[in-house]
């Protein structure tokens, strides 16, 4: 059974850093690509991060872009989003998603739609 578990998310300083776990059971990080999710109140959720599974390439959103990092640990079967210099527009409900096994385009991963299976999410509040 395919199951994601997020933790890490605090109430935080702007400026602050904070690292998102995503821990998954059911199958491997290295066999399907992980992505992360975010929805602001009021907002519609929006794709923030993926990984390949198969590749190693990496996708972030232009607003995160050089403040954002993912990463994974094979052996603790956890993908990872370190989050440096955040901002109160970072505050969020941040969800881990996986898509099946494969890999296809770097389009393919933009859509909410090819991730079956989501996490509960992870609040994430920046505030001063």
């Amino acid at each position: 059974q395919v199951q994601l578990l997020e933790s890490g998310g605090a109430l935080v300083q702007p400026g602050a850093s904070l690292r998102l776990s995503c821990a998954a059971s059911g199958f491997t990080v290295d066999s399907y690509t992980i992505g992360w999710f975010r929805q602001a109140p009021g907002k519609e959720r929006e794709g923030v991060s993926w990984m390949s599974c198969c590749d190693d390439s990496t996708y972030y959103t232009d607003s995160v872009k050089g403040r954002f990092t993912i990463s994974r640990d094979i052996a603790k079967n956890t993908v990872y989003l370190q989050m440096n210099s955040l901002k109160p527009e970072d505050t969020a409900v941040y969800y881990c998603a996986a898509s099946g096994p494969g890999a296809y385009s770097g389009s393919y991963y933009v859509r909410e739609s090819n991730y079956p299976y989501w996490g509960q999410g992870t609040q994430v509040t920046v505030s001063s």
